[in-house]
């Protein structure tokens, strides 16, 4: 017999049981429907031996589910959504779900493409950062009872699941530590985007200089995945502003950027520029000097996403309402050596 062309009916045949019983047995069925172990046991044994695999349509089209959900994420190579993805595909593995994704590299016409795949697979859940320009196909999305989280950023009038942290909250600590060690012209290198977690981020830096009557420096960088292009925006910058004493980066890949363009302009941290970046990374921890970073909970994102949306799949209630709900996380300032006293 042919791995690659065994059947239930094969099964049952081979076993002298019926295909009904087998069919229960692979669905997880068996306790409910009172099937001994010894017999589960046996059907599973031989199942192995001859290396059954399910037909995954045939399964979608008997229970309704494909177990399959779709992670849309903005760049798959960044290690915060490569972290965060390893993290949910895990825990959706420990239920049972499959997950597929891809990048999207902030591009409207690749999020719609990725979309439109889900859905002719027929995916239980969506998990999505979006870029901008998408609100019309998570809309459609919703109007057909889809299940959606969307993390890291989220639509206003649009009533899908969302998983953010305290965006504003996180860069308004990270501001404050500066000053607290005695920088007083900080510069903020952001993003160029009206997404709300970089709005969020600029409102956290405003809020901290305003409030101890400093002078803002905000500087918007265009996202770009070449990575030389951002470097050389960083350098080019902090060669028109030689009165900055610290920067805080919006973003890690900025940071990372940020971090090769003060060094080929020789200039030292902390003694010549302090950093602080949002979100933490791996280099920042080896990085000489290390890097003072605003960490966020990975561990606790991705449960939190993959819960609350299996949740959803399993309770079958339509999203509900006109606006998103959803919750927001606090972030860590992890204190290093990019933001010693100021000497």
């Amino acid at each position: 017999m042919k791995k690659n062309k065994i059947s239930i009916n094969d099964i049952a045949t081979q076993l002298g049981i019926s295909k009904t019983t087998v069919s229960f047995i692979l669905n997880g069925k068996a306790k409910e429907k009172r099937i001994s172990d010894q017999l589960v046991q046996s059907v599973l044994k031989f199942v192995d031996e001859v290396g059954y695999i399910p037909n995954q349509f045939a399964q979608s089209l008997r229970t309704g589910k494909t177990r399959i959900l779709g992670l849309m994420v903005e760049d798959i190579s960044n290690p915060f959504f490569a972290t965060i993805a390893k993290h949910i595909e895990d825990k959706a593995y420990e239920h049972g779900c499959k997950i597929i994704y891809c990048s999207t590299e902030n591009s409207k016409k690749r999020a719609r493409e990725f979309l439109k795949m889900f859905h002719n697979l027929g995916v239980d859940g969506y998990i999505i950062t979006p870029p901008s320009g998408i609100e019309e196909d998570i809309q459609a999305l919703v109007d057909q009872d889809a299940q959606i989280i969307l993390f890291d950023r989220y639509f206003a009038n649009i009533p899908t699941g969302f998983v953010m942290v305290d965006n504003e909250g996180g860069t308004y600590e990270g501001t404050q530590h500066l000053i607290s060690r005695g920088y007083r012209n900080i510069a903020f290198i952001s993003l160029a985007s009206e997404q709300p977690q970089m709005q969020g981020r600029l409102r956290g830096y405003l809020r901290a200089v305003e409030e101890h009557g400093l002078q803002e420096h905000v500087h918007f960088i265009p996202f770009h995945k070449d990575y030389d292009i951002l470097v050389d925006r960083v350098k080019e910058y902090l060669s028109q502003e030689n009165g900055l004493d610290a920067i805080f980066f919006g973003a890690n890949y900025l940071g990372v950027r940020g971090l090769e363009a003060i060094s080929k302009m020789g200039r030292k941290i902390p003694q010549d520029l302090a950093v602080v970046s949002f979100d933490d990374n791996d280099l920042f921890r080896f990085s000489t000097p290390s890097i003072t970073a605003i960490s966020q909970p990975i561990d606790k994102i991705s449960e939190q996403i993959i819960t609350t949306l299996l949740d959803r799949i399993a309770s079958g209630e339509p999203p509900t309402g006109t606006e998103p709900t959803g919750v927001f996380l606090p972030t860590q300032l992890v204190i290093r050596d990019s933001s010693a006293h100021k000497a």
